[in-house]
This record gives C-alpha cells, sequence and structure tokens, in this order.
C-alpha cells in the first residue's frame, strides 16, 4: 500500500510538470508503444550516428549483412553471403599492383521500396556516390574511400572493388542503400544535400523504407509512429501500429510506463541498470526485466585542442583521481564493470595487460604539479600564469544516470583542485550539433556502442576528425592524432591471422590506455523493461539491435 502511493505521488507529481502522457490502457494488443529517452537528429541513415536514430530506422529498413544475436554475419538484403570459398568474393590486384578483393552480392529479388520501385543496382551506385563525395557529411568515410569501383551486372546482381583485402572483406553492414528515385535530385548540391534529403524533409514519404514498417508519422521531439509496409517481402508483422515515444527524463520514463502510457522501454535507450534494479524490486512481478551485457563503451571523449588537455599528464591525472570502482559498486551493483581501454572483454581480441588507472590520488596530485598546476590552498589549481584548472563536461540532460555520474565525477575531481562544471543539452542538439561539430569545450560524456571486432577507425585515425571541410563527417571528436595508431587500424583491417592480429589489436590498446584521447569509464550493461505479454525480442548485445528482427515481435 505504501509502495502504489508513492508511484501514485510520483505520478501526479510528473503530471504537474507536464511529463506524464495520457494513459493507455484502451489502445489493443496490436497497438505498441515503446519508450525511448531520445529523438533522432536526422532519419538519414549514412548521416550521424546516433542510436535514436538506428532503432526507428531498423524497423523500416534491412542493411545488406547483419551481426545477429550470436553474433553471425548473415545476409539480410542479400540472397546468399558472399565468400572467398563459395567463389563470390575473389581476392584480385588493383591497379597498382596492391593486394584488393571484388565482392559480389545479389538483392533480394522481392525487396522493394514503400511506393512500389523496386529496390536495384541503382540504388546501390547512387549510394556509394553520395558516400564518395567529400562534401555530403557521410559517416563512413572509408568504406567509400576504399570501395574504388561498382561492377553492375544486372539491375539486382552488383560486384563491389575494395582497394584492399580486410578481415571483414564480406560485412558492409554499414552500406545503407538510398532511393535513388527520391534523393538524387536533392544530391545537386552535395554540400546542402544534408539539409535536403528526403528522408528529413518527407520523412512520411513511403518510398525511403523497405522493411517491415515505414514511418507514417512524426512529431518532432515527441514521436514516431510506424506502420506496416505493404511492400515488406518477409515474415508479416504483429503488430498494426508502433508508437516510439521519447522522454528524455528517464524518471517520467518509468512514470509512463507505470501508468499505461507506454508497454516498454527500449533496452538500447532507457534506463540505467540502477534505475531498472531498483525498479525491478518494485514492480518486478509486473514487467520482465531482461538484462544484456555488450560491446557498450561509456566513457568521456576530451576536446584534444584545449590546451589543458592536450598535455598527458593533465589526462591521466584526471583518470587516477576518479574511484571508478566504487562508483561502479555503488550506482551500478558491480553490474557495469571498469573500462581501461575501448575494448570490451566480451570481445575476443580484448587484453587484459595493458596500463591501468586505479585510483590514485597522491599519483593524480604529482602529475598535476609536475604539469604546472599547482594547489594554491584556495580550492583550484593554476599555473604559473594564473589561469585557473577550470574544464566543462557535457553530456545528454534528462539521464539520471549520467548526470549522477556527472556529479560524483565532478566531486572526486573538486578534491583535487580540479574545477569542472557542468552543462548538459538535448540528445538532438548534444548529437547532432556539440560532439558532431567538435562544439564542446573539454569533455563530452556518451557510449559508444561497436560490433564484434569493431575497428575503430573512424574515432582514432586521424583521417576522421570532422571539419567544416568535410562537411564534419568522421567520428574522430576528440582530435586524436597518433601515427602509429594510424598505422595498426591499417594494419588491423587487413590482418587475416587471427593470432597476429590480436598482437595488433594488443598494442592499440595499450597506446590507447596510455595516451587517453578518452577517459575510459565502465562497460554498459542494458536492461529491457518489457510487459509480460510480448515475446519474440532478442537482444544482440552490439551494434545489429533488437529492431533489425521487430517482425518477429509479438503479443501473446
Amino acid at each position: 500500500m505504501v509502495r502504489r502511493t508513492a508511484v501514485a505521488l510520483l505520478l501526479l507529481g510528473l503530471a504537474a510538470a507536464g511529463a506524464l502522457l495520457p494513459p493507455a490502457a484502451a489502445k489493443p494488443r496490436d497497438t505498441l508503444v515503446i519508450g525511448i529517452t531520445q529523438f533522432p537528429s536526422t532519419f538519414h541513415p549514412n548521416i550521424d550516428s546516433m542510436l535514436a536514430k538506428t532503432y526507428v530506422l531498423a524497423m523500416t529498413r534491412r542493411p545488406f549483412t547483419a551481426y545477429d544475436k550470436d553474433w553471425a554475419l548473415v545476409c539480410m538484403l542479400c540472397t546468399r553471403l558472399p565468400t572467398i570459398e563459395n567463389g563470390l568474393a575473389v581476392p584480385e590486384q588493383t591497379a597498382d599492383g596492391k593486394p584488393g578483393i571484388a565482392v559480389t552480392y545479389t538483392i533480394r529479388p522481392d525487396a522493394t521500396w514503400g511506393d512500389g520501385t523496386p529496390v536495384t543496382t541503382r540504388d546501390v551506385v547512387f549510394t556509394w556516390k553520395v558516400g564518395r563525395h567529400p562534401k555530403t557529411g557521410v559517416s563512413n568515410t572509408e568504406f567509400y574511400r576504399s570501395l574504388y569501383a561498382i561492377d553492375v551486372k544486372d539491375e539486382r546482381t552488383f560486384t563491389l572493388h575494395f582497394d584492399k583485402l580486410t578481415f571483414q572483406y564480406n560485412a558492409i553492414n554499414g552500406f545503407q542503400l538510398l532511393p535513388q528515385h527520391l534523393d538524387e535530385a536533392r544530391f545537386a548540391d552535395p554540400m546542402a544535400y544534408k539539409n535536403r534529403t528526403t528522408f528529413d524533409t518527407d520523412t512520411t514519404n513511403a518510398g525511403l523504407y523497405f522493411g517491415p514498417y515505414r514511418i507514417s508519422e512524426v512529431a518532432r521531439g515527441s514521436h514516431v509512429v510506424l506502420e506496416p509496409n505493404p511492400t515488406w517481402w518477409g515474415e508479416k508483422p504483429f503488430f498494426r501500429r508502433i508508437v516510439v515515444r521519447v522522454i528524455g527524463n528517464t524518471a517520467a520514463l518509468e512514470a509512463n510506463l507505470m501508468s499505461g502510457a507506454i508497454d516498454m522501454i527500449a533496452g538500447e535507450l532507457g534506463l540505467t541498470i540502477d534505475q531498472a534494479l531498483a525498479f525491478e524490486k518494485r514492480n518486478g512481478d509486473r514487467f520482465n526485466i531482461v538484462y544484456k551485457a555488450g560491446l557498450i563503451y561509456e566513457h568521456i571523449d576530451l576536446n584534444l585542442d584545449n590546451p589543458i588537455l592536450r598535455d598527458s599528464r593533465v589526462r591521466k591525472a584526471l583518470v587516477y583521481a576518479l574511484d571508478r570502482e566504487a562508483i561502479s559498486e555503488k550506482l551500478f551493483a558491480g553490474r557495469q564493470p571498469v573500462a581501461h581501454s575501448s575494448v570490451n572483454p566480451l570481445d575476443w581480441v580484448y587484453a587484459d595487460d595493458i596500463p591501468k588507472y586505479p585510483h590514485d590520488p597522491a599519483k593524480a596530485a604529482a602529475l598535476l604539479d609536475a604539469a604546472g598546476w599547482t594547489a594554491t590552498g584556495k580550492g583550484v589549481r593554476r599555473n604559473t600564469a594564473g589561469d585557473p584548472l577550470t574544464l566543462e563536461i557535457m553530456t545528454t540532460a534528462g539521464n539520471r544516470s549520467r548526470e549522477l555520474v556527472q556529479q560524483v565525477l565532478q566531486s572526486q575531481w573538486k578534491r583535487l583542485g580540479i574545477d569542472v562544471r557542468i552543462r548538459n543539452q538535448p540528445a538532438r542538439v548534444f548529437f547532432g550539433q556539440t560532439v558532431t561539430q567538435r562544439k564542446f569545450s573539454a569533455m563530452a560524456m556518451f557510449a559508444w556502442i561497436s560490433a564484434p571486432e569493431g575497428v575503430p577507425r573512424t574515432i582514432l585515425h586521424s583521417d576522421h576528425i570532422p571539419t567544416p571541410e568535410n562537411n564534419f563527417a568522421g567520428q574522430n571528436f576528440t582530435g586524436y592524432v597518433n601515427a602509429e595508431m594510424d598505422d595498426l587500424i591499417e594494419r588491423i583491417e587487413v590482418e587475416l591471422d587471427r593470432k597476429a592480429r590480436a598482437r595488433l589489436w594488443r598494442r592499440l590498446q595499450v597506446i590507447y590506455a596510455d595516451e587517453l584521447p578518452a577517459i575510459p569509464l565502465y562497460f554498459r550493461a542494458e536492461p529491457y523493461v518489457l510487459p509480460k505479454w510480448l515475446k519474440g525480442l532478442e537482444p544482440t548485445g552490439h551494434q545489429d539491435i533488437s529492431t533489425l528482427w521487430v517482425e518477429r515481435w509479438r503479443a501473446e
């Protein structure tokens, strides 16, 4: 009785604040309402890397290839996975005599855009042209650079020619097709294309989608409605309507679940572990709470153009000052282990014998002293010019767990005389502009989610620093430049021997841990809060997320 009263008071307070949506008790079981915490900054599949966009679009499209829940590479839009063994992938020499590979795919014969237009090699070639252009702002620039030619056999079959033979030669998960018949005219001005694409100017156009669902309604910052796509080739989806509601405040997200305004909270973009554990204690009899550990790396990107952070001694001091083990244990019940690099222990290439930074305030203080930041006895350290050691940390506003972690970090840094100030933004601004355009002055806290043995080229290679000149393509938001790291990334990609590749991976992790372009925090687990009647949802634990198999979801 006390528990219910507390919940009722919470709901009343959130309703008064405008955070609670109308209850949905009367809706039929053929409608599914999902709660997530972020709204996409764009709906274009190849511009910006934001999980909220991926979550929605995965219900409306299918990549050529993807990793499934067992982390095996499978065909989705293609008819057969090409391999060297089956002859659909053939090693070859490029024109300049380097080892390359030709990989042949066939589009499913029943793949059709939602407006009835067949999905063809014309879309393949158009997508390639957009990706190859240096001014479009497409994220995965290296893929398109390496893909130097396409041979079109017919309307469905094509061969990709890559200028290097990589160990992931047949994984083209990121080659997300664009509809040539809708977007080619908008590509006339490549620099302006990212602001004129049909995906954002006419998001409900059925011709943008060929998955089990299509987007039928968009309310910016509020919700997206999806309805079955009549041209979908696969298993008929169960739900007549899926509504993805965006509730940026995680406490309000939980309250809306309890009121019945939403049916479930997405694991990929929902409650944090601490919230889910507390929720399970109170309401575990009413919902299924599924915890999935995965390749999700919570960290703080450091802007290495900041003169304070350019000094590696300061970066190391920032980490030594933190008690990350205590944060993991006290806030997340030990379910989110401390990260020592960007590579997760779940990945086979993980190396344990790399530099680590246990909580050591004395060592942190000595490093700051050596870097010229002297304790003044008045709180904040200063350099010889009298400048205070002041930094700003940013993250997504409304994420209670991140905001709590920020406060803990701020407090621990303050003990060492480091003045850290918190400034947060809505996710669509934080990811759509601040991080993507490197507008954060010092520290940006967020998570990367990767594929199994995902090579961090776009994150760590110096060619992928976003700039106005490349229309802010790339994901090296720290501005990290290291010639050995560049070389390692390029060597890892083309090393086919697993043992040799493991050695290269270890060296990459050593450099990352030693130079600290980012502060590793912890590896996240995702809590899925599901109604007991929902079946068929299977978390994957990597970047090819659960909604890629939404047609298997059903109510029982």
